[in-house]
């Protein structure tokens, strides 16, 4: 991780699974990462899960019945406990195995996909948690060094040009299309690298929110290596 990561006001690092999911957002807080080095060979569990689809979704069972050595089983372990863990705090997570992601061609000037910077909306309290075991890391952007791509004059021109309907319906159409959910970093703009082994808590849209959402993209995958994602 960053050495300057820990002097970011934006994230809280802290040293247990209760600190992630009880750390208050607030103001320009509005990330945690339960910071770890994580011991087994990940690489080993990639290698010999199965890719059906681009994304495809990896079970407890299918974890559970693969031929693993010493080190495998170790970081099967950690990945088990993860999944529990974030279960029993009322969660739902999805272990994935990822080729890509469905890339946005409808909308060229302002895609809508997960590799453009982008918040997580709810209608009700919940967060975003997220861990990479393998692979190409996710990022997030300080709020300060993002502009809502719709708010960019030739975007917001383009995107009326798009809308058919009447003038007070524009802001409702931006809403359901989920343009009002995408960002583009500022010029000088430093994404921060969210890192391998490490498990987010990142602060999601909703309705009793007392901090700004946060901020976040997928990468684009290394070519010929898969991730290894899990996430809620």
């Amino acid at each position: 991780m960053d050495s300057t990561f820990s002097d970011q006001t934006q994230v809280a690092v802290v040293s247990t699974f209760s600190h992630l999911i009880n750390t208050v957002f607030s103001g320009k807080l509005n990330a945690a990462c339960w910071q770890r080095a994580l011991s087994g060979d990940f690489q080993e569990i990639v290698s010999k899960l199965e890719l059906k689809e681009n994304l495809t979704e990896i079970s407890m069972d299918d974890l559970r019945s693969l031929e693993l050595s010493e080190q495998g089983c170790e970081a099967r372990t950690r990945i088990k406990n993860d999944f529990q863990l974030l279960t029993d705090a009322g969660a739902s997570p999805s272990l994935n195995l990822i080729k890509s992601y469905e890339r946005d061609e409808e909308f060229d000037f302002i895609p809508t996909d997960v590799y453009s910077f982008h918040v997580d909306r709810s209608p009700i309290g919940t967060d975003t948690f997220l861990c990479t075991y393998y692979g190409a890391v996710s990022e997030i952007l300080p709020n300060h060094q993002a502009e809502q791509k719709l708010l960019v004059p030739a975007i917001r021109l383009k995107l009326k040009e798009l809308h058919e309907g009447r003038e007070e319906e524009f802001e409702h159409f931006l809403t359901e299309h989920y343009f009002d959910l995408h960002y583009e970093a500022k010029p000088g703009a430093r994404p921060i690298k969210l890192g391998l082994g490490h498990l987010w808590r990142l602060a999601v849209d909703h309705p009793d929110q007392s901090c700004l959402p946060c901020i976040h993209r997928a990468p684009l995958e290394k070519e010929g290596e898969y991730r290894l994602l899990l996430i809620c």
